[in-house]
């Protein structure tokens, strides 16, 4: 009678590394998370984009012109690139860096000047800059190619929240390094959302808010306030803006981007340009759709 050895032997002697290799990709798993074979007909090609976690955000048909390099400037992709860029190096920052008045300077400096592979923390503050000049290039674009309009109206908005996100996410992480210059910045921006209507104490329509004699809106209760937790820039102000810059914001941000990319699948994938060729006569595209759309 053959022992459990043999047994073990005789089950995986034909599990040679290639045929293991075969039958992973046999496997309906394998087969849902990355592309099989080229499909040659437009049944196939939609099977393949239905049924892959990657390929299921992207359409069944994109038009040949609206992923022309010259048209998108790919600013949507680069901007979903350095989200990603951005979420992996704050990560690894988080590890290094404490929100406190008595640290918050110091790990900053120290990552810059003593932790192995503190450049992490300048690709992070400069991919932060890109992301901002990659969201306006890509509102750019939509505007001024029209991709705004019906049935894109509803993404156009979201994107907009999106572009207000971004500007949030460097306005919170500006403050993090804890020096002179994030301090007075914050101070400066923060005193904004004084004048804010009806949010803040100072601005229009904060007056009418009352219950009875009491003022709704004051100056320990109206936006600065909720976003310093106090009255002056200091360890409050430095936590919340953490949270907000680690947790908050980015996890808004990821769910506002899953339903932008859901919509351009939905609204069938990136536009195209609009534009007829006339008599065979081709002119840049950019000459034809500027003027179309600005005047």
């Amino acid at each position: 009678m053959p022992n459990f050895t043999d047994r073990l032997k005789e089950t995986f002697k034909d599990l040679s590394p290639d045929k293991v290799g075969e039958k992973i990709q046999e496997s309906q798993i394998y087969r849902s998370v990355f592309r099989v074979g080229v499909p040659d007909s437009d049944r196939k090609r939609m099977l393949v984009m239905l049924g892959s976690v990657f390929l299921h955000l992207h359409p069944v048909k994109v038009r040949k012109s609206g992923i022309r390099m010259r048209y998108t400037w790919c600013m949507g992709g680069i901007t979903f690139f350095l989200f990603l860029s951005l979420t992996f190096t704050g990560l690894l920052l988080m590890f290094y860096y404490r929100p406190t008045l008595e640290y918050a300077y110091v790990d900053i400096r120290d990552l810059r000047e003593q932790v192995p592979l503190g450049i992490m923390r300048e690709i992070h503050r400069w991919g932060a800059h890109a992301m901002v000049i990659a969201v306006w290039l890509h509102m750019y674009r939509v505007f001024m190619t029209g991709s705004y309009k019906p049935p894109r109206e509803f993404n156009w908005n979201v994107g907009v929240i999106l572009l207000v996100l971004t500007l949030l996410l460097s306005f919170t992480g500006y403050l993090l390094p804890w020096d002179q210059l994030a301090i007075w910045a914050i101070t400066v921006g923060s005193n904004m959302a004084r004048a804010t209507p009806f949010a803040g104490h100072e601005g229009p329509g904060a007056s009418l808010l009352k219950l009875g004699d009491i003022p709704l809106v004051s100056n320990s209760s109206d936006a600065r306030f909720a976003l310093l937790g106090g009255r002056f820039v200091g360890e409050g102000a430095l936590l919340r803006f953490y949270v907000l810059h680690c947790v908050g914001l980015p996890l808004v941000a990821g769910f506002l981007m899953a339903i932008h990319f859901w919509r351009i699948r939905r609204d069938g994938g990136i536009s195209g340009p609009e534009f007829r060729e006339r008599n065979k006569c081709s002119s840049k595209m950019q000459s034809m759709l500027l003027p179309r759309h600005t005047f």
